[in-house]
C-alpha cells in the first residue's frame, strides 16, 4: 500500500537471521523468519503505534567496512532507508561517514529527477544539492534525509551502489518504535524498492500459523512439493489517478463466501471508484484484513448468523478493537479450544484464500470481562479507519505459500504447512 495508508501489526516481531541463509543456488535466496515477543509498542514509521505489533525485519549489513543494521520489511513501501543520526534513537545506527563505498545521489541525477515520481512527496534539492526526501505517513509520522547509494550485503552476496534513504530527521508517532530497527526495507513494485534494485523476478513468503515462524526465499519457488500455486493477476492501470497506487500489490476481489455461501454483495462494490479509491492491496506488513464498509457490513452480519448459538456477543458498543473490529465475542477463560467456526473465503480472479478456524477469531491483549477472555472477528470495517481500500493483511496468509511474481504481474497462493516448508529448508525453530 502507498505511504499515505495505514498498516496494523502484532505482539511479535518476525526476525531473518542471515547468519543461517540457505543459498542453494544463484541468484535464489532462502531466509528464516524467526520471531521475538516484545512488551512495549513496536510500529515502523508508517505503522499506527498499537501496542500489540507485529513487523518483520531483516538483519544485514551495510557499507565499507559492514555495519550490521535490522530493517522492516515493508511490501507496502518503496524507498529503503535507515535512520543516521544518532541523536535520534539509542539503539546503533548507520553512519555515513565510516562508510567508504557511500555516496550521496546529487539531485540533478536521474535517480532523483525520475526515479523518484512514485514519491507521495516529489524529491528536492537541498542546500548541498544533494537528493532531498521526505516520507509521509497517514499517522502523521514522518522520515526525511538525503538519498545515496552504498553497498548491502545479505547472504554472503554484496549488491553495489544500492540505492536508499540515509535519514536524519522525522517525527513518529511512538518514540520507542524508533529504538527497536536502524530503518525499513521497501518491497513494493517501485523501481526504488529493494526486490527492484536487486533484479529479483520473484519472491516468496511462508507464515505458520504454529509459532508465526517461516520462510522469505528470493527467486524462483518451483518446487516439487509445494502445492500448485493458483495465480490472480496484478491489476494495472494506464494513467495515474489521484488515490490508486500503482506499485502496491493490487489484485481483484470479486466476492466472499461464509462457509461456501457467497455472500449478496454487489459486483460494484469490489470496483474501484473513478479517483483510483477502494482497490486491493495484499500486503505482508499489516496484520488482519479490512474491507470497505459495504463488504463489510455484509460479511459481518453473516458471520454473527452464523455464529450466534455457539459463541456469546460481547455487547459493548464503546469496545472496538483497533478503532476497526467490532464485532467480538466472550469466550470463558478455561476454554482451551474455540468451537467450529464458519469459513470465510475471499474469491479473487483466479484464486480463493480461505480463512478457517482459530484465524477467524483473536485474543485481546489484556481484555477480560468477569471470566471471560475477549476474542475478536479478525476483519475489520476500513471506513472506521479513513481508509478507502481493501487490505489483505498476514494474519489471513498464514499456512498460505505466497509467491509475488513480478514479471509476470501476478500473485500466486497455495495452501501448505509452513512449519514443515521451513524444515524442508533446514530451518527449526
Amino acid at each position: 500500500m502507498e505511504l499515505l495508508l495505514f498498516f496494523f501489526l502484532t505482539p511479535f516481531l518476525f526476525f531473518i537471521n542471515c547468519s543461517s541463509i540457505t543459498q542453494i543456488s544463484s541468484p535464489l535466496l532462502i531466509l528464516p523468519l524467526k520471531t521475538q515477543q516484545i512488551s512495549s509498542g513496536f510500529s515502523s514509521p508508517n505503522k499506527l503505534p498499537f501496542t500489540h505489533n507485529v513487523t518483520l525485519t531483516v538483519s544485514l549489513s551495510v557499507g565499507t567496512p559492514p555495519q550490521n543494521v535490522t530493517m522492516v520489511l515493508d511490501t507496502g513501501s518503496e524507498l529503503s532507508w535507515l535512520h543516521s543520526n544518532s541523536t535520534r534513537i539509542k539503539q546503533p545506527i548507520f553512519n555515513p561517514n565510516r562508510s567508504l563505498s557511500y555516496r550521496p545521489v546529487s539531485c540533478s541525477e536521474p535517480i532523483c529527477t525520475t526515479r523518484t515520481q512514485d514519491f507521495s512527496i516529489p524529491a528536492s534539492c537541498d542546500s548541498k544539492n544533494f537528493c532531498h526526501a521526505v516520507l509521509s505517513y497517514a499517522d502523521a509520522s514522518s522520515s526525511e534525509g538525503n538519498l545515496a547509494m552504498d553497498t548491502f550485503t545479505i547472504g554472503g552476496s554484496n549488491f553495489t551502489g544500492t540505492i536508499f534513504g540515509s535519514m536524519d530527521s522525522g517525527f513518529s508517532s511512538d518514540s520507542d518504535e524508533d529504538e527497536k530497527t536502524t530503518g525499513l526495507m521497501g518491497m513494493n513494485r517501485g523501481s526504488l524498492s529493494f526486490v527492484s534494485q536487486m533484479g529479483f523476478k520473484k519472491f516468496s513468503y511462508c507464515i505458520s500459523s504454529l509459532d508465526f515462524s517461516g520462510i522469505l526465499l528470493f527467486g524462483e519457488s518451483n518446487f516439487t512439493w509445494i502445492l500448485p500455486l493458483n495465480y490472480t493477476p496484478l491489476v494495472e492501470i494506464s494513467l495515474p489517478l489521484p488515490y490508486f497506487d500503482r506499485v502496491a500489490y493490487t489484485i481483484k476481489l470479486e466476492g466472499i463466501k461464509v462457509s461456501n455461501k457467497l455472500l449478496p454483495i454487489p459486483e460494484s462494490v469490489f470496483i474501484p471508484y473513478h479517483t483510483g479509491a477502494g482497490q486491493t492491496m495484499v500486503d505482508s506488513g499489516t496484520q488482519f484484513t479490512f474491507l470497505l464498509g459495504q463488504a463489510y457490513t455484509i460479511l459481518r452480519s453473516e458471520f454473527l448468523n452464523q455464529t450466534m448459538t455457539i459463541l456469546k456477543v460481547l455487547e459493548d458498543q464503546d469496545f472496538v478493537f483497533q478503532g476497526a473490529m467490532d464485532l467480538c465475542y466472550r469466550v470463558p477463560i478455561n476454554q482451551t479450544s474455540l468451537p467450529k467456526l464458519p469459513s470465510v473465503s475471499l474469491v479473487f480472479r483466479g484464486a480463493e484464500i480461505t480463512v478457517s478456524g482459530e484465524r477467524l477469531l483473536y485474543r485481546v491483549p489484556g481484555e477480560i470481562r468477569g471470566k471471560d477472555s475477549i476474542h475478536c472477528f479478525t476483519f475489520g470495517n476500513s471506513d472506521q479507519l479513513a481508509v478507502e481500500a481493501y487490505i489483505i493483511g498476514h494474519h489471513h496468509q498464514q499456512n498460505v505459500w505466497v509467491e509475488y511474481d513480478l514479471e509476470k504481474s501476478r500473485i500466486g497462493f497455495a495452501q501448505v504447512r509452513c512449519d514443515i516448508a521451513s524444515q524442508r529448508f533446514g530451518f527449526f525453530h
